[in-house]
């Protein structure tokens, strides 16, 4: 035990860390209005965009992940309470961290039966949320918090280094032979920090398992909702391996051709559909304070000073996407599966370019109270992954895909 908490104290700063860094990461890309003064301190937040909504889906409140990797869990739990919305039921807010639990469960058999090469963390994809609520069902957020170790937001490094040190010594194999044991401490490292999950709970007076609820309450089918991808390295309008370290189930996805992304969410929102989207923020032109994302002309090593401070300080001509860019940057690790989040709506601003509306899971300190304002081409040019429900697919597409 003692050679497994110096492990896991060694690697603690690698494991959950990753989205505290991906955060302290981009926090400086922002712009500031030119107050003439001279005193940075005086400077003040840009909002020189001007955005008028055309499309705003109904949605739940802006929630905070904090210090954990588990934005898939927040944004795919947050597009199925706006598909409850969306068929008229009464908004839950889901338990995000159950869905999280049920993947640790899934993802260290996974993890041993590879031997340990699988990636290891927080991390997980949109469909994970669909997985898990197929196979165990969901939770209300007020029944099931996973704030089980002192603390009223999550903090995760510490759990996600003992459960890897613990993996990694089952990998190791030191007694010959893999005993069932190892599986009962794993669970119950979890129900320590986490809390041990209820087989039957009491919510508005009606007694529930995770599976019932799901059924009776929440009421979606996971055969409807499909994940789709764009890459030039596989066939089109057919199912391909999602390659990217967070698929730790191997799911396949379909394959459509880049422009094909936007065509789908304009499609899926101009019919009242909300989308799950996985994405790469770690750009410098991505600002989650100002709240806006979009892909300047320019690479940023090639901008002037002035024009680095004032990225964001109102509309500016972008880059044309091509399928052969988007691809590049996808091979080079130029676009990595950073980040999922929530597109709820569209918007335009006083150019008539449009954006997306995106709701995030960082809490609401930007200048848009926990929303950003994503361009089509930033969508376009840097989405690993998205997710709906099959209706929102354009016709055309479901054809080539025989999706019905």
């Amino acid at each position: 035990m003692k050679k497994i908490l110096m492990m896991a104290l060694a690697i603690s700063p690698f494991l959950a860390g990753a989205q505290d860094d991906l955060i302290r990461k981009i926090e400086m890309n922002r712009s500031y209005t030119n107050t003439n003064t001279g005193d940075k301190k005086k400077a003040e937040p840009s909002t020189k965009y001007k955005f008028n909504h055309v499309i705003d889906l109904e949605r739940t409140g802006v929630k905070n992940q904090a210090s954990s990797g588990t934005c898939w869990s927040y944004s795919t739990n947050s597009f199925l309470e706006s598909e409850m919305m969306r068929m008229g039921k009464e908004p839950i807010e889901l338990a995000q961290i159950f869905s999280a639990r049920c993947v640790y469960l899934d993802k260290a058999d996974n993890y041993v039966r590879m031997h340990g090469s699988v990636a290891w963390g927080d991390g997980g994809a949109c469909h994970d949320v669909i997985n898990m609520y197929a196979k165990y069902g969901a939770m209300p957020q007020d029944v099931y918090t996973g704030l089980h170790y002192g603390t009223d937001k999550n903090k995760f490094a510490e759990m996600q280094a003992i459960l890897k040190s613990m993996l990694d010594a089952v990998v190791s194999n030191p007694n010959g032979k893999l005993t069932p044991s190892w599986k009962k401490a794993y669970t119950e490292v979890l129900n320590s920090y986490l809390g041990a999950v209820p087989e039957t709970f009491k919510w508005n007076g009606k007694t529930y398992t995770p599976q019932s609820f799901a059924q009776q309450r929440i009421g979606i089918h996971p055969e409807d909702y499909v994940e789709l991808t764009s890459v030039m390295t596989a066939p089109y309008y057919k199912k391909t391996m999602l390659m990217v370290p967070d698929n730790w189930s191997f799911d396949r996805v379909y394959n459509v051709q880049m422009d094909d992304l936007t065509d789908i969410i304009d499609n899926a929102l101009n019919r009242g559909f909300t989308v799950s989207w996985a994405t790469d923020v770690s750009e410098k032109y991505f600002s989650w304070k100002n709240g806006v994302a979009y892909v300047p002309e320019k690479d940023y090593d090639n901008m002037n000073d002035s024009e680095k401070k004032y990225m964001f300080d109102g509309p500016k001509y972008e880059r044309n996407i091509t399928p052969e860019l988007r691809q590049m940057a996808f091979d080079n690790y130029e676009t990595t599966d950073d980040h999922g989040m929530h597109i709820v709506g569209l918007a335009s601003d006083q150019n008539g370019r449009k954006y997306y509306i995106v709701k995030n899971s960082w809490g609401d300190k930007n200048d848009y109270k926990g929303y950003i304002y994503v361009s089509k081409n930033y969508v376009k040019y840097k989405t690993t992954a998205i997710l709906l429900h099959k209706n929102g697919l354009p016709n055309g597409l479901r054809n080539k895909m025989n999706i019905w």
